[in-house]
């Protein structure tokens, strides 16, 4: 396909959510060293932010059309199938970018290397250009990362580039009747997240420090031979999701047996609300994007047939 526009998705710096509350510098500034902050960490990471953002703004244009978004618009935004995404901001960006594509390249920029770890950000702010012409003349390397994806009985369904949330809004509990394979199970729970490969070192991962720090605070055997769960990891391109239920409470009428696994092609999860209202599903912690998810509603849990064609490099 040959590629005819570039879209730059941006994203608001941490300076401009506070000027959206207290609309001045001026008032953003007292609030923020009134509470013992550090006004001037915002605003060089605000500069640092748009000169790469800038650079951005002028150099692509110059290559073939130019469009920018800014990132509370993607729900609303229908990227063509010409177009190559360009994100630059924290990780994150890519995630919130990544479930409203269907296939278009993506080139994701990390426009403050010092401070921004930018584990799925590739490329600097100056390496993004060369990176765009790469696409464009087809010889970019891409890889093809694995998502997850709810799908509801009212056929609504929802993307997913680092995880799932199925739960409950509030800290109340959250019931439901999961199924995987034939297991199946009643629980009264915190929820479930469910995990691909790329999010299986974020959320996922705070999971399995929570479940060592159990079991190495109430062993009594010496440290060094206290048992601990092995490093969690898969592969971006992997076939298959982690499941985990959150802090399930045994009763009467809710266990505990069936709390995490995997989910594959063949073994899909399944999810019977059993509450009256409050349930959600939510993906990669934008919890303002959900499916309603209460009594009635059947969630099916499993591999999207989408892949997020992330750029890494040249062929």
């Amino acid at each position: 396909m040959d590629f005819e526009k570039v879209v730059l998705v941006t994203r608001k710096t941490r300076l401009e959510g506070l000027l959206d509350r207290f609309n001045t510098v001026g008032q953003a500034r007292f609030y923020l060293e009134h509470n013992g902050g550090n006004f001037t960490q915002y605003q060089q990471e605000y500069d640092t932010y748009y000169a790469a953002v800038d650079r951005l703004r002028a150099e692509l244009p110059k290559l073939v059309k130019f469009h920018e978004i800014e990132r509370g618009f993607l729900p609303n935004f229908i990227f063509a199938d010409n177009e190559i995404v360009v994100t630059i901001g924290i990780d994150g960006l890519v995630a919130n970018t990544a479930k409203y594509l269907n296939g278009q390249p993506l080139v994701a920029v990390n426009p403050d290397p010092a401070h921004i770890d930018g584990i799925l950000l590739p490329f600097a702010v100056g390496q993004a250009i060369p990176a765009v012409q790469d696409v464009l003349k087809k010889q970019a390397r891409i890889r093809q990362i694995s998502m997850a994806e709810a799908m509801l009985n009212d056929d609504q369904s929802l993307l997913a580039f680092n995880d799932l949330f199925i739960g409950v809004r509030s800290h109340v509990s959250a019931r439901y009747l999961i199924e995987l394979g034939k297991q199946q199970e009643h629980h009264s729970s915190s929820g479930i997240i469910v995990s691909t490969g790329v999010g299986s070192t974020g959320w996922l991962s705070s999971l399995f420090n929570m479940a060592n720090g159990m079991l190495q605070g109430f062993d009594d055997k010496p440290v060094v031979a206290r048992p601990s769960l092995p490093a969690f990891r898969l592969n971006w391109e992997e076939e298959k999701l982690v499941f985990v239920v959150r802090e399930p409470f045994v009763s009467k009428t809710s266990g505990a047996k069936l709390v995490c696994g995997y989910v594959t092609p063949t073994a899909l999860l399944v999810l019977h609300s059993e509450m009256p209202e409050g349930g959600v599903i939510f993906s990669d912690g934008v919890e303002a994007d959900f499916l309603a998810f209460n009594s009635g509603a059947i969630a099916t849990i499993g591999l999207s047939k989408k892949k997020t064609q992330l750029v890494v490099g040249k062929k």
